[in-house]
């Protein structure tokens, strides 16, 4: 990006030609959508604004703004992190160095739920490896008579998600505790319980793209050699806080339905099923406790 001074461009309608083309000139896959983001954050407008007053002008150290925030993002690192939240479901969530960026495959989990029950349901839920809160928290923003759990071992983590809940007005709502998965919690809790753990094995993260293996936390990728051992792990304690006739909605990914539904047999839940995502890649896990 070595443009001189008398190329900068002098409004909306400009710059956003301008970043798209030296994005699309850098290999980034979605150079107009990310341009507009880019635009967004460094100049404070929105979209309505730069479609309804194409031509307003830009100052000089609005596009050296821009211009750093593409230079960001032609070293990879995701829009989100150079802008500092995501949308996710109806919500926009702020983000740190230490949570995922939320993805719109694991909206799934929110569908789900929220079209199993009814807005008048007053159900205890847990969200177990809570991250940035994308989950719970789209779920209660529904749910105003759900009261949940939410536990990570990531304590930065953990005060994302506080910080999203507050935004939100739904900490009153939430309890978030320390702790890995359900370790610690009362059994036969929660009517409902949701997850979204790491299941990416080991030596497959450093073949991940440069957006994810060098800005999403480790911690929140990582699931063991296989990719199964938060499964291993989380399963059981799903079910011992399951109340009788509970239900679990997990995330996996697209290779391991099989491998997660027998976990999930072998620790006792029933009518275990698969469903997939929009891309048609089997994408939640659901499973049932028995009523005892």
């Amino acid at each position: 990006m070595n443009k001189t001074m008398n190329e900068i461009p002098d409004n909306l309608i400009k710059s956003w030609k301008s970043a798209q083309s030296i994005l699309k000139d850098g290999g980034i896959e979605q150079p107009a959508i990310d341009a507009r983001l880019l635009i967004e954050h460094a100049f404070g407008v929105t979209r309505t604004e730069i479609v309804s007053d194409p031509y307003r002008s830009i100052s000089e150290n609005q596009w050296l703004g821009l211009d750093a925030a593409l230079r960001r993002r032609l070293d990879r690192e995701p829009v989100a992190r150079i802008v500092g939240r995501k949308g996710f479901w109806t919500l926009d969530l702020d983000l740190s160095p230490h949570v995922l960026v939320p993805r719109p495959e694991t909206e799934c989990i929110v569908d789900m739920v929220l079209k199993a029950t009814d807005e008048a349901e007053a159900h205890s839920i847990c969200d177990m490896g809570v991250g940035s809160g994308a989950i719970i928290l789209s779920i209660l923003s529904h749910r105003p008579h759900f009261r949940a759990v939410a536990t990570d071992i990531s304590r930065p983590a953990l005060a994302m998600a506080k910080a999203n809940a507050d935004k939100y007005g739904l900490s009153s709502r939430l309890e978030l505790i320390e702790t890995s998965w359900g370790s610690g919690l009362n059994e036969n809790r929660f009517d409902i319980i949701v997850s979204n753990p790491p299941y990416i094995a080991t030596d497959v993260i450093g073949g991940l793209s440069p957006e994810v293996k060098d800005h999403d936390p480790h911690l929140a990728l990582d699931g063991g050699l296989d990719g199964l051992d938060a499964y291993r792990a989380l399963l059981p304690e799903a079910y011992r806080l399951l109340k009788p006739k509970g239900r679990l909605w997990l995330e996996i990914g697209h290779d391991q339905a099989k491998a997660v539904e027998d976990l999930a047999n072998a620790a006792g839940f029933e009518g275990v099923e698969t469903y997939r995502d929009l891309s048609n890649n089997p994408r939640i896990i659901i499973g049932n406790k028995p009523e005892l």
